[in-house]
């Protein structure tokens, strides 16, 4: 079956584990996060590696290391990550046919790309880790 709207698993691990890590009182470790989520224990700290490297959180190495969040969650917004993960988030039409190529007078699917495109990032912007 096709879906319609589809995140990457990426940018799924770097916003579940945030989250994650938000709400822990401790400090975790890639095999925690992968207990938690059943994502790729190595697929997880590769992720958490980049977080690391944006400053969204502190690593700890050895048996007793693990990962802390460094800013604020509720300053730090979903946008934020998907984008640190996936790029810039376009708010742009994804019709195949370029406009001046199109048959059609009007979109025949009535712009909903778009308007998807803008719901998501709207959400995404407004919805903090903390509140995760």
């Amino acid at each position: 079956m096709s879906k319609i709207f589809n995140i990457s698993e990426a940018a799924t691990i770097a916003i579940h584990s945030m989250a994650i890590i938000a709400r822990s009182k401790h400090q975790l470790n890639a095999q925690q996060i992968a207990d938690k989520t059943g994502f790729s224990k190595n697929h997880i700290a590769k992720i958490l590696q980049q977080l690391v490297k944006n400053n969204y959180l502190a690593s700890t190495r050895g048996p007793k290391g693990g990962f802390v969040i460094k800013k604020d969650p509720k300053e730090i917004t979903m946008i934020e990550i998907y984008q640190l993960i996936e790029g810039d988030l376009e708010e742009s039409s994804s019709c195949k046919l370029a406009c001046d190529a199109c048959p059609f007078r009007e979109c025949i699917f009535g712009g909903l790309s778009e308007k998807f495109s803008k719901e998501f990032k709207t959400y995404l912007s407004e919805k903090k880790i903390a509140a995760l």
